[in-house]
């Protein structure tokens, strides 16, 4: 049995900002336990000890001292769903209302994927694969490799690093790298560690890893261009034989018409009673009007230029001249909180824009929505597209990313697919697959509903990802 070790910086059911943590929590529980023994370390924050702290139990303390940073720390350990959880105590740097956005972020990941070195030695645990994910723990390989390589069991660790999002990639300072990190000179110099002059974690961990994957075939792809490729592009391709796409799914555990707490419980059997049940109710709960026959449109989503917003910000009075009503639960840019605010504004009734998230909410929008609107500018994977179909809910996205490889758009002649899809980004294209859907709802249900069924039927969950990275997982260990 190979041992893994998964390194973030955040992971449900403890933790979580976004589908970082979806990926961390279910993949290892996908993993095929009689071939692997899968480990999960993350930090030990504030609100997972006032939570879950009674729960855990002590296994030791280390010391990391690295470069200025000289700081103790207790490892401690609890399991949930057969997977174990190593979380590492520093009130310093993790006794905080939230995760990031603090000034010595910097010095916080730093100390974390030095601390993760020190685990390994104490407890003498060394596993067969470290798996990290993002630029918050992209330095691992590096450190293996460069740094604590003289133990041989750490020098044979072999290091999967997944990018999930390519446009955050942990730029800092130079002297990060010899400050907190404690980097020779000479892996500056040879390039290794250095980055247009500057310290760039999620370069580093592209570069020292042995294998690179990214959470969609057609994002994995499209970063290796200069559209999307975030100026690492030319890296990106220089390590393209390393590189694979593998789609997320999610945890249908979590997501299940059948067993969810929504308005009334459906399967693939009794879809049509059920969405109708938990149309009217989200209709009821949102001030909206009680019309069972509207095209009742969501985005759950962050209000961002990179999620669509800008689009719907542009359209949502044209599709609310017609027999449509819109729901949006998200929080971003203010730009854009401000128009769906005038959006409800101007369509009371018709419109709501509830600014913040509220997961209750959300579950009740996926099961109680028509149609979900994602028209983003680019998404790696895509964890709402997902979501909405488990629910029958249709979705209609932007042709980029893990939204590309997952929605296949409807086709008239064959009748099939489970969603609508646009290319070009802007609101004209987008429009005009929305009257497609929206012609096809009103004038052709039967297709509608063939679609809805297509869309329950296809597979979400973790299962077939899970296969592909202990593929990935065995050829890497056979190098």
């Amino acid at each position: 049995m190979k041992k893994v070790l998964f390194a973030a910086f955040e992971s449900l059911p403890f933790i979580k900002t976004g589908g970082l943590a979806d990926v961390v929590y279910a993949l290892p529980k996908a993993l095929d336990k009689e071939k692997f023994e899968v480990r999960v370390v993350i930090p030990l924050f504030k609100k997972i000890k006032e939570r879950y702290y009674d729960s855990l139990y002590f296994v030791d303390h280390i010391y990391v001292n690295s470069g200025y940073i000289n700081e103790e720390a207790n490892i401690y350990s609890c399991f949930n769903e057969g997977i174990e959880y190593l979380m590492i105590e520093n009130d310093r740097f993790f006794y905080r209302d939230e995760i990031y956005g603090f000034n010595d972020d910097v010095q916080r990941f730093c100390f974390f994927n030095v601390a993760v070195m020190e685990m390994m030695i104490k407890l003498d645990y060394y596993p067969d694969i470290i798996h990290t994910h993002d630029y918050h723990t992209a330095v691992i390989p590096a450190l293996c490799k460069l740094r604590y390589n003289a133990i041989e069991a750490i020098r044979n660790i072999k290091h999967v690093f997944t990018i999930h999002n390519l446009v955050y990639q942990g730029i800092y300072d130079k002297q990060v790298l010899f400050d907190y990190l404690a980097f020779e000179y000479r892996y500056y110099e040879d390039g290794t560690i250095r980055f247009n002059d500057s310290c760039n974690f999620m370069k580093i961990g592209i570069v020292t890893a042995d294998v690179v994957t990214t959470v969609s075939k057609t994002y994995a792809y499209e970063i290796q261009s200069p559209q999307f490729g975030e100026n690492l592009d030319v890296i990106l391709r220089y390590r393209k034989d390393d590189l694979y796409g593998i789609v997320n799914g999610i945890d249908e555990s979590l997501f299940d018409p059948a067993t969810d707490k929504i308005a009334q419980n459906y399967t693939i059997r009794n879809y049509l009673k059920g969405k109708a049940a938990n149309k009217a109710s989200l209709q009821r709960e949102l001030g909206l009007a009680e019309d069972p026959d509207a095209l009742l449109v969501g985005m759950v989503s962050r209000l961002t230029f990179q999620k669509g917003a800008e689009l719907l910000a542009q359209t949502y009075n044209e599709m609310l001249s017609r027999h449509v009503q819109i729901v949006v639960l998200g929080t971003g840019e203010s730009k854009y909180e401000y128009a769906f605010r005038m959006m409800e504004d101007q369509h009371r009734g018709q419109a709501v824009f509830y600014c913040g998230y509220n997961e209750a909410l959300a579950h009740s929008i996926y099961a109680g929505i028509d149609m979900l609107l994602m028209p983003s500018l680019f998404e790696p994977c895509g964890i709402s597209q997902l979501i909405a179909m488990r629910y029958g809910t249709l979705p209609l996205v932007r042709e980029t990313g893990g939204l590309k490889d997952t929605v296949e758009p409807y086709n008239w002649y064959e009748k099939t697919g489970r969603g609508f899809t646009f290319g070009p980004y802007n609101a004209w294209d987008m429009m005009q697959v929305f009257n497609i859907a929206y012609d096809l709802y009103f004038n052709n249900p039967k297709d509608w509903r063939n679609l809805m069924r297509n869309a329950m039927n296809y597979d979400v969950s973790f299962e077939k990802s899970a296969r592909e990275y202990e593929d990935l997982y065995t050829r890497v260990l056979e190098r």
